[in-house]
Formats: C-alpha cells, sequence, structure tokens
C-alpha cells in the first residue's frame, strides 16, 4: 500500500486590506481573515478582537444560500474558523490583454446594488452630484435620508486601483472587457442572490440596504462570486423594527466610518484627496469603541445567520 500524499502546504501570497491569500495549488487559494479593520480605503492600526472569525463564517454562510439558489461561486469550504478556501482566478490589470474570450480571471470591478438612499449615495446627493431623477425619484423631490429607493440602483466601481473609483457603464466595459448583456447578466445575478439573502434575514428583523459583490470568469467562461459578500464589512443591514419607527440603526461597518465623519478626520481625507496632497494616516480607534465594534461583528454575524457566536477556542487550549 503506497503511502498517503501529505496536503500542500500553503505558501503566503501577499496581504489585502483585512485578510492574507494564501497559494495551495495552482488552481486553489485560501484566504485567511485578520482582525484588521479598514475605512475609506484606509488601514485602521486596531485590531477588533473576533472580527476574522465572524468573516469568514459569515461568507461560508452565504456561499451556501448561493449553493442552495444555484449560483455558481468559488468558495471551496472552510479551512478554519478564520479561514476559507477558493477555488483560483488571475487577477491581471488590463482584461483585454488575455485576448479574446478570455477565461479564468478576476473581473476588475465592485458591483453595488442599493435598496434605500444611505452611504456614500446620500453623501453625493448633499454634495449635489445626485438629484432625486438619477435615482428614479420624481424631479425635484425633496430627498430624506434612508428612505426607500424607486427601484434597486445599479453601480460599479475600480476594483485593482487604491481608492475605488465610481465607474460610468462605458468605463466599466472597457476595463472589464464585458459587454453590455453580460453586465446585466451580472445585475440579475446579484439581484437573485439579494431576494434570497433578504428572504433569509427578514425573520430575524433586518433590512439589506446595500451591498457590494465581485466576480470572476471560470475556465468555462460562466460567471461565478468571489471573494466574500453579506458580512458587516461588505454589506449595510438595518434593524426593521427601528426603521419602521423612523430610525436607521446600522449593523454594519457603517458605525466606524460615522466616528471618523464625527472626528473631522473624513473631511480632511478628503481634502487631500481632492487636492492631490499626502494623505493623513487615520488614527486609531479608542479602546472602548474597539469593544464596541467587536461586539457589533458578532452581533451581525448571529442576526444574519441565525447562530449564537462562540469563539472557536485555539487548539491546544485547556
Amino acid at each position: 500500500m503506497s503511502p498517503q500524499a501529505a496536503p500542500p502546504v500553503p505558501t503566503y501570497l501577499r496581504r489585502g486590506k483585512v485578510k492574507e491569500v494564501w497559494e495551495v495549488s495552482p488552481t486553489e487559494l485560501e484566504f485567511r481573515f485578520t482582525n484588521d479593520i479598514s475605512v475609506f480605503d484606509k488601514h485602521i492600526p486596531s485590531e477588533i478582537p473576533h472580527k476574522g472569525e465572524t468573516l469568514a463564517r459569515t461568507a461560508a454562510h452565504w456561499f451556501e444560500v448561493c449553493r442552495r439558489i444555484g449560483v455558481p461561486h468559488h468558495f471551496r469550504g472552510l479551512a478554519s474558523p478564520t479561514s476559507m478556501r477558493v477555488d483560483r482566478v488571475r487577477v491581471v490589470p488590463q482584461v483585454r490583454s488575455l485576448g479574446p474570450n478570455p477565461r479564468n480571471y478576476l473581473i476588475p470591478l465592485e458591483f453595488i446594488v442599493r435598496y434605500y438612499l444611505a452611504g456614500s449615495m446620500w453623501d453625493r446627493v448633499q454634495s449635489g452630484q445626485a438629484s432625486a431623477a438619477s435615482l428614479g425619484f420624481p424631479a425635484g423631490k425633496s430627498l430624506v435620508y434612508g428612505e426607500r429607493l424607486p427601484d434597486p440602483h445599479f453601480e460599479m466601481t475600480t476594483k485593482l486601483e487604491p481608492v475605488d473609483r465610481l465607474l460610468t457603464d462605458a468605463e466599466a466595459r472597457e476595463i472589464s472587457g464585458l459587454d453590455a448583456p453580460a453586465i446585466a447578466a451580472l445585475r440579475e445575478t446579484i439581484l437573485k442572490i439579494d431576494e434570497a439573502m433578504q428572504q433569509e434575514i427578514a425573520p430575524r428583523g433586518l433590512l439589506h440596504v446595500d451591498g457590494k459583490k465581485e466576480f470572476g470568469i471560470r475556465h468555462d467562461g460562466v460567471a461565478m462570486v468571489v471573494d466574500t459578500f453579506g458580512t458587516a464589512d461588505e454589506d449595510r443591514f438595518w434593524d426593521k423594527d427601528a426603521y419602521d419607527r423612523g430610525r436607521q440603526v446600522d449593523f454594519s461597518k457603517e458605525f466606524v466610518r460615522q466616528h471618523y465623519r464625527q472626528t473631522g478626520y473624513y473631511d480632511t481625507l478628503q481634502r487631500a484627496r481632492e487636492s492631490g496632497q499626502p494623505e493623513p494616516p487615520i488614527p486609531p480607534l479608542p479602546p472602548l469603541l474597539v469593544d464596541e465594534v467587536s461586539r457589533l461583528y458578532t452581533t451581525v454575524f448571529e442576526r444574519l445567520t441565525g447562530s449564537a457566536f462562540q469563539p472557536t477556542r485555539p487548539a491546544g487550549a485547556g
């Protein structure tokens, strides 16, 4: 009887804002989720206890939902409570360099669908960059933060640039190499996933406000969901009971964004970006806020998945 081959040992590839990417094989990667946190494309010098585990397990939950509703994805399974194995795709800055009918690559776009008026969309409304008519409301309507949009609002931003940039349809097609029907098909896939998500969380009193998703193209040319989605980092959720009473209680990273808005850091950062000046370093979160953010992430995990969060004990712990 021949000896069984040892499983491959992952090797480190790169680090993103909140997770590390390790190579398992030419066709498989491992995502290792850290307790790091970022906002406004800035890495905050603070660690949030249990954050990595809540993200990994929440993402796994939503990939299982994709499996159930028949949406292709790259998720293979959890390797540990803080890591997952996924199918690998090529990451290239110029899709057109792959030639005609490219296969096995990351679409270098982020796809965002919004259902309520919030987040950066509200910022654009306040600055005059977005109008009622552009969002599907009657022209001249006075907009109110938090109101439901007449129809889902679809946006695309850059994926591989240092700071995400909102794109026109023409720019998105040029960057991605996708035609209009292919992008329309991705939009329908997102709406299908989001409908399943809302059905899942409605009994637990949550509203799905907005969220982003990413896609890759498989070897057979089929689009699949990649990276992660549906966590407190990528999506925004509100408490439905509070919303029905006229309040928006966030279950997302928006809580952290608001801290940096209130301290004035966000305005300083935006002025630096608009003027081409060096960006100011982002300060750490106060210790009490770190604890509060950690509780937020575990609460979001429980509300989204319907499971109680019990932190996994390290191997060998007594």
